[in-house]
């Protein structure tokens, strides 16, 4: 059986790329898909928050994230990347993380996000991408997996570090963001390639746990060049590239719905409704 492939063209629309169709696997045109994908598709968790595992077939990731006016979250969005930079014809390697953001000191979570591994034809270093991650302190650009070595990718600065993997065969690789004046650990992860049956099991997990905050909580974001919107249950955190921070409550469920579409490009079907 012959392998789905993507549908290069509509997902180069729909992140607004206007160069060369289809562009040269470098490392530039993987730092520019990466901005656009991030910039274009927003962040969100709708169907875990309303009872459901989201799909991660490509034909169904096609039909949200590329054709539908939706987003998704981590394994929705690396792994329709993934697909697109494998037709352009970049090495791809699934990886898997624990998310540090927000744990308490010495906490260790489930591998339960996802970025990608990526081999550039003619390129000894590899690089790490991660078009899924809902925090304003996720790249903004793919960023050459090197230890000690501070990026910045577009307005955000990053670096990895390396840590004692207890037990482990390799240390473990640690992504940090600089917010707020300091570096902060925003997860953990190995080189230990992962496999679309893990992403199944994980993503299951993840929308349909009881405990999961997925599964309780409306999580949506918004990545443009001048600012970030962060919606957690009803309260809006706008954030300007100058680091300038906003908030606000939203009065109801039927002024989330209209913050979503204008603000966030996520229109849900007629007649949706949110749970309180």
């Amino acid at each position: 059986m012959e392998p789905v492939r993507i549908d290069l063209d509509a997902y180069l629309t729909r992140i607004g790329w206007t160069g060369d169709r289809p562009p040269a696997p470098t490392v530039e045109t993987l730092r520019a898909v990466h901005l656009a994908h991030l910039t274009s598709i927003p962040f969100e968790n709708l169907e875990p928050l309303l009872g459901s595992a989201p799909s991660l077939a490509l034909p169904d990731l096609e039909a949200k994230l590329v054709r539908g006016r939706r987003g998704g979250y981590c394994f929705e969005h690396n792994g329709l990347l993934s697909a697109a930079l494998t037709a352009l014809g970049f090495g791809v390697t699934g990886l898997a993380a624990r998310v540090r953001v927000g744990a308490a000191p010495g906490t260790v979570r489930p591998r339960t996000h996802t970025l990608t591994l990526v081999e550039v034809p003619g390129e000894e270093r590899r690089y790490a991408a991660d078009v899924g991650f809902g925090s304003i302190g996720s790249l903004l650009e793919a960023v050459p997996l090197v230890a000690g070595t501070e990026f910045h990718d577009g307005t955000r600065r990053h670096r990895y570090v390396r840590e004692p993997h207890p037990g482990g065969p390799e240390d473990l690789w640690v992504l940090q963001a600089f917010l707020d004046g300091s570096w902060e650990d925003q997860y953990a992860f190995t080189l230990e390639p992962h496999d679309a049956s893990d992403y199944r099991v994980a993503n299951w997990y993840v929308a349909t746990n009881p405990r999961s905050p997925f599964h309780n909580v409306l999580y949506a974001q918004r990545t443009t060049p001048d600012r970030h919107l962060h919606l957690s249950g009803r309260t809006l955190v706008e954030t300007g590239s100058d680091g300038a921070r906003k908030e606000r409550q939203l009065a109801d469920n039927g002024e989330v719905l209209r913050v979503l579409a204008a603000d966030f490009g996520i229109e849900l079907p007629p007649g949706t409704v949110l749970p309180d």
